[in-house]
């Protein structure tokens, strides 16, 4: 088995493009304003640019990439590759996509350093350096870390040449890259391997970092506690479930709002009783990656000394057609004492975050975040590049909106309101756990929201987002570690 990931080793430089000493230098291209970019060029590389474009090559259409040699003797290598960015302005998502492009590039050439110019393009934006550094480090993903045939050397070394005192910036993109590549990680193992007491232990191992304390519950625990809808998805596998809980709290203390974050950890999902159809179900081992996606933003969170203290919840389990498994028509009751009757046990996920959401209550958390993948209408709804928002207050959904902006990732707000709570009626128990095809996203999340009272709530279906199915410049089919991102945003915003 190959390492899955490894760091390169980043560095920022301030000196000029012919003086890198690397295999690569890569210089990124917008659509509009090619002359900033076109001085830090020379030679040879500079006149096939210019024929390039004069030919109306898409050299500047974002993640392509335009490979020349050097062929100036005043340049310390001997390749250039001009990537594209698309049309100004040039956004921190956008650099993400183009220096990645770049970095995949050349992994599959087997170039081991790489310098990346980031000045030339004439901003100095922080979050620009952030998201650069980030793609360099998860271009180094290996999805095939189970294979026997050797992978890919990784990138060794980048150095990204940028405007002076924007180290951090630096050390924060590698903080929340690694920290993408762990949720990939987790969530591209098969189920045979990460059980749910092997993802509690290696989610806690993960996290283990100064100021966060780590609770695992078994059984017994979770018996103790009420949560009869955790114990009643587990109860038709023969894994035992586990609910893990990480609270991380600042060097110093920190006042103020306690974000919660809730994942789905369900580490394999047959549907149960209500099985899934064969075709795709050995996808199924990614319904645990929001849960990954909490576990690593708290890795994040710690690593970089954000000021906000954070519970993190994910229950996890097995979905499994066992003969103690849950029927339809079954009753069951939550720790909050909201009753359940389940109409459809393949909307098992719902049913383990209530249990989750509770708990974050009870941990002390103020405001609450969950991520899932959740419901296939979602899929239907928003494809497989935007997540489905959902929520209450306005302004806290607002303000997970925007922080998924500044991270760069597509989310799109879906309504709740009380038509669809009335289609979660059950004759003889507080709710159905399933309100069927219709509006399926959106009766899903009102079913969460049964579990946060008044406490603001966010509810993100990753369904669609969590696996990349189709190859991009920027990115390599499987797990995608979305949200990981938006949740580090989120909780370096000021809460309201």
């Amino acid at each position: 088995m190959h390492s899955p990931f490894e760091l390169p080793s980043l560095r920022a430089v301030t000196s000029a493009p012919h003086e890198q000493a690397v295999e690569l230098f890569v210089s990124i291209l917008p659509a509009d304003g090619h002359d900033a970019v076109r001085r830090r060029l020379s030679g040879p590389a500079l006149q096939e640019l210019d024929a390039a474009i004069a030919r109306r090559e898409p050299v500047t259409d974002l993640g392509h990439v335009f490979v020349t040699a050097a062929g100036d003797a005043g340049w310390r290598t001997t390749r250039i590759a001009v990537v594209g960015a698309g049309p100004l302005p040039l956004t921190a998502d956008t650099a993400r996509k183009a220096v990645a492009s770049a970095a995949h590039w050349a992994r599959d050439r087997r170039y081991r350093t790489i310098a990346i110019d980031l000045a030339g393009l004439g901003t100095d934006s922080a979050a620009i350096t952030a998201a650069a550094a980030e793609a360099v480090v998860t271009a180094n993903f290996n999805h095939g870390h189970l294979k026997t045939a050797e992978p890919l050397p990784p990138i060794a070394e980048a150095s990204l040449l940028i405007a002076p005192g924007q180290q951090a910036q630096l050390e924060r993109g590698l903080v929340i890259g690694e920290a993408i590549n762990a949720a990939r990680l987790l969530t591209n193992e098969p189920g045979n391997v990460l059980t749910p007491r092997a993802l509690v232990e290696r989610a806690a191992a993960l996290a283990a970092e100064p100021g966060v304390q780590v609770e695992i519950l078994g059984p017994e625990k979770l018996e103790a506690l009420g949560m009869g809808l955790l114990l009643g998805v587990a109860r038709g596998s023969a894994e035992p479930p586990r609910l893990l809980c990480l609270s991380y709290t600042p060097p110093g203390g920190a006042d103020g709002p306690v974000l919660g974050l809730v994942g789905k950890g369900v580490t394999f999902d047959t549907g149960g009783i209500s099985i899934k159809p064969a075709d795709n179900m050995d996808r199924m081992k990614d319904d645990m990656a929001g849960g990954a996606a909490v576990v690593a933003a708290v890795r994040a969170i710690a690593r970089l000394g954000i000021r906000r203290r954070v519970i993190a919840v994910v229950p996890a389990t097995e979905n499994m057609p066992g003969g103690r498994a849950l029927k339809p028509g079954d009753v069951i009751r939550g720790a909050g004492g909201i009753t359940i009757e389940i109409n459809n046990t393949d909307a098992e996920g719902r049913l383990i975050l209530g249990d989750g959401l509770w708990y974050a209550q009870q941990r002390g958390a103020t405001h609450l975040v969950d991520v899932a993948t959740l419901t296939g209408a979602c899929v239907v709804a928003l494809g497989k590049v935007t997540s489905g928002l959902f929520g209450t207050p306005p302004a806290f959904v607002a303000q997970v909106r925007q922080a998924a902006a500044a991270a760069g990732e597509s989310v799109w707000e879906l309504p709740l309101g009380p038509e669809y709570r009335e289609m979660m009626k059950s004759e003889i128990a507080d709710m159905i756990n399933s309100g069927g095809r219709a509006g399926g996203a959106i009766t899903a999340a009102m079913f969460l929201r049964e579990f946060v009272g008044t406490t603001p709530w966010a509810h993100l279906d990753i369904a669609g987002t969590a696996w990349i199915d189709d190859v991009k410049p920027w990115a390599t089919k499987g797990a995608s570690g979305v949200m990981v991102r938006t949740l580090v945003e989120l909780a370096a915003s000021d809460l309201r």
